[in-house]
This record gives structure tokens, C-alpha cells and sequence, in this order.
């Protein structure tokens, strides 16, 4: 397994896992790599320091301790407090995102804050148009029928 750094040509850093080089390189010719914030799919590798085993210790596996300081926020409660707000200061468009956030954009209807779903071609395209749209974080279940 592979791992490597990867950048969209609109700037956003993400991790890709692949068999090898070469599967990346086959993958993102046909068109398959793609950015998982905006759907781009100009992607290109960024350098990274390669894992390289020493064998110390006689082949023993080596602990890895993280560095002491201070404690980040707890996740869960992070992603609830998202959610309340979310849930708290949008509108529920489901399919009609694209739509609605056009006619905003355009000032066809009075802005709001809205959320729904849209397809990564319909995410790619609103980008393009200059309409802003924030991808919420996976795990982030604002429908509880959604699986």
C-alpha cells in the first residue's frame, strides 16, 4: 500500500491510498483521482518523507509515543456542536442545493444559509461559477436516514 500526499489545482491538500505508483498513475489518468473537498480532478503528488524501516531493536517494533502538550477538543463534541449549528442556521433544500444556491448567487432569491446534497460534477460546477459551498466533514449525519 501507498500512501501519498496530494494537492487539486484549487489548492487542496488531501492523502490518497493506492496499491502502488503505478495504480495511482493508471487511476488518475482515467480521471479517477479527485479531490474529495471540491470533486477536482487535476490532482498532483506532493512530496512526503517515505516510512523507512531501520530494523532497530533486532527487528523489535519500535513504540511510537506522541508528542506531550496540550489536549485538542474533544472530536465528538466538536462534530456535535457543528451539527446543532448546522441544523440550527440552514434551510434543508435536499436535491434543490444547485438550484437554490444559484438563484441566491444571482439574486433571484433572498440569501439565506441552506444545505443539501449535490453530485461532485454539480459541486465542481458551482465552484467554477464563483457560488460558495462548503462540503460538510464525513461522519457529519444531519438526516438520520442517511447511511
Amino acid at each position: 500500500m501507498r500512501v501519498f500526499r496530494l494537492s487539486c489545482a484549487r489548492g487542496h491538500d488531501f492523502e490518497g491510498w493506492f496499491a502502488s505508483s503505478e495504480a495511482f498513475d493508471r487511476q488518475q489518468s482515467a480521471g479517477e483521482v479527485a479531490c474529495p473537498v471540491c470533486a477536482e480532478s487535476r490532482i498532483t503528488k506532493l512530496p512526503s518523507a517515505p516510512y523507512v524501516n531501520t530494523g532497530a531493536r533486532g527487528g523489535e517494533a519500535v513504540p511510537v509515543v506522541a508528542p506531550a502538550g496540550p489536549k485538542g477538543p474533544d472530536l465528538a463534541a466538536v462534530l456535535a456542536a457543528l451539527k446543532a449549528h448546522v441544523l440550527a442556521n440552514t434551510e434543508d433544500v435536499g436535491r434543490k442545493f444547485p438550484e437554490v444556491a444559484r438563484r441566491m448567487h444571482y439574486g433571484e432569491e433572498t440569501e439565506r444559509g441552506i444545505r443539501g446534497r449535490v453530485t461532485p460534477q454539480e459541486a465542481v460546477e458551482l465552484v467554477d461559477e464563483g457560488i460558495e459551498a462548503v462540503p460538510l466533514p464525513a461522519g457529519l449525519a444531519l438526516d438520520e436516514k442517511v447511511h
